[in-house]
């Protein structure tokens, strides 16, 4: 048998007593992924949520948060992070497909919302750090390391001019 998920909340009190809960679930989700970046394999996801009652059926309203790591954009060193994202979402039975999730059997499972939540708010192109320099697309070396010599190609539209500009040079 299968252990039990720790994002499945049973919230048969709160939907008899109508009387709000606060929920706090730290647990892996796996294969949380996007192009750019993941969640690193192993780490928690954590889901803290208000469950107010609403009749028949819970809203859920809170943050989820999960660290993240990805190759950086400019200089391809790994760069780190948290995200944190909002949720506000219905859990009722029926749920209305793409709408509200599942409320069966006075449970919840926390588990799609988080993991939706997480794919939505994970860097598509991560950054180092806002000022990266990069690499240079010549040398190849890390220009937050150090620096090169390397000069931009010029480009052949203005040949015409940087001819001029090298007759200048050879007269002065």
């Amino acid at each position: 048998m299968a252990p039990r998920s720790p994002f499945r909340i049973n919230v048969a009190n709160i939907l008899r007593h109508q009387d709000p809960r606060r929920e706090l679930v730290q647990a892996e989700i796996p294969d949380l992924f996007v192009s750019g970046s993941e969640v690193p394999p192993g780490s928690l996801v954590d889901v803290d949520v208000e469950l107010l009652p609403i009749g028949a059926a819970i809203e859920a309203i809170g943050t989820v948060k999960a660290p993240w790591q990805g190759p950086c954009r400019r200089c391809l060193q790994m760069a780190y992070g948290t995200l944190e994202g909002p949720v506000r979402e219905v859990f009722e039975d029926p749920c209305e497909e793409g709408e509200t999730y599942p409320l069966a059997h006075d449970e919840i499972d926390l588990e799609p919302l988080a993991r939706e939540t997480v794919v939505l708010e994970l860097p598509q192109a991560p950054l180092c750090k806002e000022d990266c320099l990069g690499l240079c697309p010549h040398c190849g070396i890390d220009r937050n390391e150090g620096t090169c010599s390397c000069e931009p190609p010029r480009d052949p539209r203005w040949s015409v001019l940087d001819e001029l500009r090298t007759t200048d040079l050879e007269e002065s």
